[in-house]
């Protein structure tokens, strides 16, 4: 069942739509402190972010690979998805000690021209982490097991990744 597009909310002073993003995406650098923490462990945290912006959903966050623990990605064998704008991504397990999240990370290693600024970047799935925070705030997962977005208070939505919401 496909959900007609709904009516965006309106912003709240100091938010940003969701619904104002562009599509097709963009990518957008951000010095806002993100953090993500796995395992209780600090795997990443950095001021020098990619996030990626499309109409209705909240941002993924793309992290420097330097600035991310390096021996906690585990690259997977098997051919990632394919993004109309981004490219073919990458997957890999992250691993701290006996603790594993499959295919909680992903990069584009190739990405199409309008994102070449994700090239060596990570992204991580939030639902996947300990936690995902913005600026110290702690982000929450956008819906939907395909979707990597960070929801954080400054965000108006609705926003895509519920049942029935594909189709947005």
């Amino acid at each position: 069942m496909w959900l007609p597009r709904p009516d965006p909310d309106v912003p709240a002073e100091g938010q940003e739509s969701v619904w104002d993003y562009p599509r097709p995406a963009i990518a957008q650098p951000t010095d806002r402190l993100i953090e993500v923490v796995f395992a209780g462990t600090l795997i990443a945290r950095t001021r020098r972010a990619v996030r990626t912006l499309e109409t209705s959903h909240p941002p993924s966050y793309y992290l420097p690979r330097e600035d991310v623990l390096a021996d906690c990605l585990v690259e997977l064998s098997t051919v990632g998805t394919l993004c109309e704008w981004k490219g073919r991504a990458r997957y890999f397990d992250v691993v701290i000690g006996d603790r594993r999240a499959e295919a909680a990370a992903w990069s584009y290693p190739s990405p199409g021209a309008a994102f070449g600024m994700l090239k060596d970047h990570i992204a991580v799935y939030p639902q996947a982490m300990d936690a995902c925070r913005v600026d110290g705030e702690l982000a929450r997962p956008q819906a939907g097991a395909f979707y990597g977005g960070w929801i954080t208070d400054d965000l108006a939505g609705p926003f895509k990744g519920p049942p029935g919401t594909r189709g947005w």
